[in-house]
């Protein structure tokens, strides 16, 4: 089981002809993720031989699910151009969206992550790394070869502490690891992926990570106390950030008393969830508690 992406999805890559495009899709396609093909209005109709394997160009998303049933898309296009790329693919009854790009204007967000909404697309991101069902599918890019199949959800802002927590957690193994992004406006929260853990039967234990900004961690704190069963791990990045400076992610900014680490640390251990105090150690929390479980 997993949450949001099997390898049952069916992905089109929107901009996956640009250098990154081709980069990631090629990735993809090796860990086993079904790319049915790709979105360039000005290469319709073209292929592109990614080793073994031929992926078709269209020249619109609503084109590539139409030709192969495609239910995902990730996106590599230019922040100008994002907001029109997910307008689009919502328009096309895509069921998820996987935008990478980082550096969209706060406005454009906010836009495109309502629209599709209204429209019944999930959007990951902006400004994220993507998810993966190891062994079943990659959609985004984070590297596919450094964690298993396992009893572990993870949920995080942060592309690179996810990838460090997947390597060190890499002998249990996850059963979906999803990068939501760490701008201020996201399409999909750490409520949204707790709520699908908890109801995924094959996810034993859920790691958080979150960082200094905003208060979504002590929104998700709230929710862990009211909705969620299975243990929860958490690790909170900004500890030694200075006060009223962006740091890495747009939405990583600390103002006054609101949005720093220890505050968002005390609410989740205020409702139960275990926090470490480096990623290594939140490694070794998580190992202590699945040695307790039955």
């Amino acid at each position: 089981m997993a949450i949001y992406l099997t390898k049952e999805s069916k992905v089109l890559v929107q901009g996956m002809t640009g250098g990154e495009g081709m980069k990631h899709t090629r990735r993809m396609l090796a860990a086993g993720t079904d790319v049915v093909g790709g979105v360039n209005p000005r290469k319709a109709g073209q292929t592109v031989d990614f080793d073994d394997r031929a992926v078709p160009v269209f020249g619109s998303v609503h084109e590539g699910i139409e030709a192969t049933g495609a239910d995902v898309t990730v996106v590599f296009v230019p922040p100008a151009f994002a907001k029109a790329a997910v307008v689009e693919a919502a328009d096309a009854g895509i069921g998820l969206a996987v935008v990478i790009t980082e550096g969209i204007p706060v406005h454009d967000s906010v836009a495109f992550t309502t629209y599709a909404k209204t429209k019944g697309t999930r959007i990951i991101g902006p400004n994220c790394p993507g998810l993966i069902t190891p062994g079943q599918s990659n959609a985004g890019i984070i590297p596919a070869d450094i964690t298993k199949s396992g009893r572990i959800g993870l949920v995080s802002k942060s592309g690179t502490l996810t990838y460090q927590l997947m390597y060190e957690l890499r002998d249990i193994g996850f059963s979906t690891c999803v990068g939501i992004g760490g701008d201020p406006v996201v399409g999909t929260t750490h409520i949204d992926c707790l709520a699908a853990f908890q109801d995924d039967p094959d996810t034993e234990l859920i790691v958080l990570i979150g960082e200094i900004g905003g208060d979504a961690e002590e929104r998700a704190a709230a929710y862990v106390r009211e909705h969620v069963t299975k243990p929860v791990i958490g690790y909170i990045a900004g500890f030694t950030a200075p006060e009223g400076k962006t740091m890495g992610h747009a939405g990583a900014i600390v103002s006054g008393s609101s949005g720093t680490a220890q505050a968002k640390k005390e609410a989740l251990e205020a409702a139960g969830v275990r926090v470490g105090d480096t990623p290594t150690e939140t490694a070794r929390l998580v190992l202590a508690v699945l040695e307790e479980r039955p």
